[in-house]
């Protein structure tokens, strides 16, 4: 009599008999039922809600030891977290023993009821056993007399077959003992529609390095392993493989519908470790229906965020880096040398003014606490007092004027900032969307999160081997929760292939760790990679991902590579830390990106080159570097605290390297990630034009672009920029500086303010049309020209230096502006400057004088005062 019998024939069970009533107390009771087996556990929960909520209780205790002391499977979060516990052993342990019966679930009608056929099925149902000592000495001969669902039962050792072992019936093959105690030297060929092989060590037979192959059957692998064979599946064939590892093995998918792969081990594969090819096919076998069941009700979009963060992550996943990253730090001299620290940028603020021996303003830091004489409500009529410091008697007079129309993005930079630390200041300036709300937002994002098709590998660690997973030929495949290190790449997708990739971890591949070409697609999110030699993740040829909300860091070299006509849709991503640019778009990549936070790189946020193009908006933290070849359409961005430049534009990739040597400009990538030449790897003369297709127009709007360690924007353009309402403020060099512009640069309604030097510098031989502009408060000279071009309707107020100064060569039509210099003159012509001053208001500043004429071309230039 069993103990269940013991307590129900006591009396106990009756169900108005309660617990207090029998004067145990609870903990007894626990202890108690900790003895009872699984059976007699399901018998006590169906007595009363006061037993069922009893039994429930002993997750810890007697559902946890169920469940590890289980042959046929392992630890719930093996092998990625196996000291991690799940929410529930119970519910562990009752997933795993509803998905190990599915390869029973066929619906065929062997007999001519239903019914019937299941009752016959159990009666008639055996148990053959294989061993030395059993009836059967090898599975052949077992096999032989085999019925439907008979159970084969192998006793330690190792068997091996000379021929092809053909499965026509279904059979349960277990093998008994430890996992490794039982191995199979054999090649198996199904053509029955379902079978089960559990706790066997599956190798190949001297023939062939095919373990297991099936074209229209079922099959499920439970606690097995794998060495150095191949399974093959077929459709209409499926496949179910769970707690099995995979040393120097691979499993090939060819046309499935629907396959999964769960809580498996991949190790030391000389190949890809899962291979995807072909769509999957209309023909469907008996098991996709309850293979579909039990993929979406253990879908990770189904699982609390909580209990997601500790099924699926990494101890560091999510976690900011702190390492160190390179700060720039500005010395009384006014050098400028790199520093590795943890703290943000610092530079000494000098008195407003001071001058050094060249006569020229000093670089002064732009100081959080000044004010900011934007946001003033003063009219253009009235005057204030102002005094340089306490001693200084000397009053003067500072215009004060209306806020510029861009002062709303000023609003966002708080004066304190500065004082926090860098990785502080990013927390708190940025909120990135979920991927909850980006679900909720994009349909199109929604449709491909809960898509199920192909194969779905789910909780599996890919490591210490060539390849991870290859979906290929329109290909499907789903991953889950997975984590892949140590392998040359971690997932390739193309030629029209497709692949959801959700909330799992790739690191330290020796290429690439996610790679798309050939128009292949899918939705790339909530993924942690990191310290990948190559890109994070690799776009090219056609290939159109959507990107959403991953954290991609760490890398040897760029964050994300777009190139060769690849697209995509790259948003809401923290990109960081990363060694080359955080985006790198090149030869006719033409990517959106929007949304996303990009700083701590030792390079750009992101580097636009070799006719790169795209759409670059709302991203925040990132510097932007453009080849001149390469113009994007750069918007609604929030670039700060770069250590170099906020926005750089170059007119070839030698200007780039000439200050920053490890700049992405020189990146090659090749499917395996050695170093090629680009220009012989496009699918055809068609494909080489386009991408070397000049592009001619180019559009930096409404960005704001502030506390960078050089200039904000930086221009050395051999082709027509358009520089449109972007708030420039509080860089440590110029507001804009442009070194080379042999076509016109517009700059037009732009806020540029507060800056280290001066608010514009424009080189010689470069074209400038300068129209509707507020340049205000900045530390040098307002405008500094050697070039020739146009100033017309700006605004030019409370600078240090001079308002507007014209040097050398330069030739400039001055028109309709408003000019102020708190301590010099408003205007000063200089040199051989040349040109023409007319219709300007200029108001006097401390010096009490207005222009500065000292040229050597006076009968060239036309000033009107």
């Amino acid at each position: 009599m069993t103990l269940y019998e013991c307590i129900f024939f006591n009396g106990l069970f009756n169900s108005q008999v309660t617990m207090e009533i029998s004067g145990l107390p609870l903990e007894l009771w626990r202890l108690i039922l900790a003895y009872l087996p699984l059976p007699d556990l399901g018998r006590c929960c169906v007595v009363c809600r006061a037993w069922y909520e009893l039994i429930i209780s002993l997750d810890n205790t007697r559902w946890r030891q169920l469940c590890l002391g289980c042959s046929e499977c392992k630890h719930p979060n093996w092998p990625n977290h196996p000291d991690v516990e799940p929410q529930s052993w119970r519910e562990a342990f009752r997933q795993h023993h509803l998905t190990s019966k599915i390869w029973t679930r066929n619906a065929q009608d062997l007999e001519s009821s239903n019914c019937l056929y299941l009752f016959r099925r159990k009666k008639d149902r055996k148990t053959i056993f294989v061993g030395p000592t059993s009836e059967h000495v090898n599975l052949r001969s077992a096999l032989a007399v085999a019925n439907v669902y008979d159970k084969i039962i192998i006793s330690p050792g190792v068997y091996e077959e000379q021929n092809e072992v053909t499965l026509k019936v279904p059979v349960e093959i277990i093998g008994r003992g430890k996992l490794g105690d039982v191995a199979l030297l054999v090649s198996f060929d199904q053509h029955c529609p379902t079978a089960r092989l559990c706790n066997l060590v599956l190798m190949p037979a001297w023939f062939t390095p095919v373990v297991y192959k099936t074209t229209s059957g079922h099959v499920q692998f439970d606690n097995c392993n794998v060495e150095n064979g191949q399974l093959q599946i077929h459709a209409p064939g499926t496949c179910q493989v769970k707690f099995c590892t995979f040393s120097q093995s691979s499993i090939s998918f060819h046309n499935v519908a629907l396959s999964i792969i769960e809580n498996c081990e991949f190790n030391g594969s000389e190949s890809t470790s899962v291979t995807v090819e072909g769509p999957g096919l209309t023909d469907r076998n008996w098991a996709c229906k309850h293979l579909a069941v039990a993929a979406k009700s253990n879908s990770i979009l189904n699982v609390p965020s909580q209990a997601l963060s500790n099924a699926c992550s990494s101890e560091n996943y999510c976690q900011h880096s702190s390492s160190s990253f390179r700060t720039f730090e500005l010395n009384d001299n006014g050098s400028r040398h790199a520093s590795a620290s943890k703290q943000n940028v610092q530079i000494p603020c000098m008195r407003d003014g001071q001058c050094n021996g060249d006569g020229c303003v000093r670089k002064r830091s732009p100081c959080e606490g000044d004010a900011i004489t934007l946001e003033t409500d003063y009219s253009d009529s009235e005057m204030s007092t102002y005094s340089e410091n306490e001693d200084d008697e000397q009053s003067v007079y500072k215009l004060s004027y209306q806020s510029h129309g861009l002062s709303r993005l000023l609003a966002r930079t708080n004066p304190l900032r500065s004082q926090k630390k860098g990785t502080d200041l990013l927390q708190m300036d940025l909120e990135l969307k979920t991927l909850q709300k980006e679900l909720q937002k994009d349909k199109e994002a929604q449709v491909l999160a809960s898509s199920l098709h192909g194969c779905l590998i789910r909780k599996c660690l890919f490591q210490d081997g060539k390849g991870g997973v290859f979906v290929c030929s329109q290909g499907q495949a789903r991953l889950e929760c997975n984590i892949f290190r140590n392998l040359t790449y971690a997932v390739r997708c193309i030629q029209n292939a497709k692949i959801i990739m959700i909330r799992n971890e790739i690191s330290q591949c020796k290429a690439s760790g996610i790679f798309l070409r050939l128009a292949a697609g899918g939705l790339i999110a909530d993924n942690n990679i990191h310290s990948n030699s190559e890109a994070g993740i690799d776009i090219r040829k056609g290939a159109n991902p959507l990107i959403l909300c991953n954290q991609i860091h760490s890398g040897h070299r760029s964050g994300i590579v777009v190139l060769g006509n690849g697209k995509g849709i790259i948003r809401s991503n923290r990109i960081y830390g990363n060694k080359e640019a955080g985006i790198y778009i090149l030869y006719n990549g033409n990517p959106v990106v929007s949304g996303n936070h990009i700083y701590q790189g030792l390079a750009a946020g992101v580097a636009v080159n070799e006719n790169g193009r795209g759409q670059i908006l709302g991203n925040k933290g990132c510097g932007v570097w453009v080849m001149s070849s390469s113009l994007p359409h750069i918007a609604n961005n929030q670039i700060s605290r770069n250590n170099i430049y906020g926005v750089a534009v170059f007119c070839r990739k030698d200007d780039v390297n000439d200050y920053l040597n490890n700049q992405g400009g020189d990146e090659n990538f090749n499917d395996e990630g050695e170093i090629i030449s680009w220009e012989n790897d496009f699918d055809s003369d068609e494909e080489r034009y386009t991408s070397h297709k000049p592009i001619t127009v180019a559009l930096i709007e409404f960005n704001n672009i502030n506390h960078n360690g050089a200039a904000g924007l930086y221009i050395k353009s051999s082709e027509t920029l358009n520089i449109i309402a972007n708030a420039v403020h509080a860089n440590h060099d110029n507001g804009i500086a442009i070194y080379q512009s042999s076509q016109f640069t517009h700059i037009t309604n732009n806020s540029i303010t507060c800056n280290s030097v001066g608010g514009v510098l424009v080189e010689a031989g470069c074209k400038v049309e300068l129209r509707g502009n507020g340049i205000y408060d900045n530390s040098s000279h307002g405008v500094t020209s050697k070039g020739e071009g146009t100033v017309l309707e700006n605004d030019i107020l409370g600078n240090h230096g001079y308002g507007l100064q014209l040097l050398e060569n330069a030739d400039m039509k001055v028109t309709k502006n408003r000019i102020q210099s708190l301590h010099d003159y408003g205007i000063a012509i200089l040199d051989q400057a040349k040109g023409a001053v007319q219709e300007n208001q200029i108001f006097r500043g401390k010096v009490g004088k207005t222009i500065l004429e000292k040229t050597e071309n006076p009968e060239k230039c036309t000033v009107q005062s």
